[in-house]
């Protein structure tokens, strides 16, 4: 909670000085007439994000930046934005930059072994904005933490948060756990580092989410 209060004190006092502020990103602005979701307008929002955090936008960056909904259709309130720079799975090593918008929630999910590679285990390292990292313990979770009713008629199974901050790690406590995360005020830049990323071993909690996920009707 200090830490929150904290984050929100900053925001208001660089906004008293005229400093750039993140616009409030709502979820029509994401789709078209007819519920598309409009790829190119994530990024958008994405590369916002990042100018505003003082993130490298660098050449290339548009490109390599994959973004989902999560099939949702409410993509301000669930969704992500990440960037791949390797995964080797002859190695078993990964490292990829994620990025939440302002109280976008990143899906609760877990990794399982595939044929391929082994279950995933992973960590987190802050580095702009601010992160709640959800995963298996006592439930402690912020009131600012709001579960939207896209993401499994608003429910969760795990609540134990750690509220990072930039500069901080926080690794998944073990092989298989459930976890999920929820950005700050100023949404989040967070970079992962893992054994191996693995599409087919992704489980969501939310049934529509895990086959929109994996392509399936």
């Amino acid at each position: 909670m200090k830490k929150l209060l904290m984050a929100m004190m900053l925001l208001a006092a660089a906004t008293a000085v005229g400093a750039p502020r993140l616009p409030r990103f709502t979820n029509a602005q994401f789709y078209d007439a007819k519920g598309n979701f409009l790829v190119e307008k994530a990024k958008d929002a994405y590369l916002t994000l990042m100018k505003y955090h003082g993130y490298p936008v660098f050449p290339g960056l548009r490109a390599k930046l994959v973004v989902t909904d999560f099939g949702t259709g409410r993509f301000a309130e669930c969704g992500l934005g990440c960037i791949m720079y390797e995964n080797n799975e002859k190695d078993r090593y990964m490292l990829m930059d994620l990025f939440l918008l302002p109280k976008q929630m990143l899906p609760e999910h877990w990794h399982v072994a595939t044929d391929k590679n082994p279950a995933k285990l992973e960590g987190w390292l802050v580095r702009h904005g601010m992160s709640h990292i959800v995963g298996e313990g006592e439930p402690n979770l912020s009131p600012e933490v709001v579960i939207p009713k896209c993401h499994a008629n608003g429910t969760v199974t795990v609540q134990h948060e750690v509220l990072a901050s930039p500069g901080e790690f926080v690794s998944l406590n073990r092989v298989g756990a459930h976890h999920w995360q929820y950005g700050g005020p100023e949404g989040a830049i967070i970079t992962e580092a893992a054994n191996v990323h693995d599409d087919a071993g992704v489980r969501l909690l939310d049934p529509k989410m895990n086959d929109a996920y994996h392509g399936r009707k």
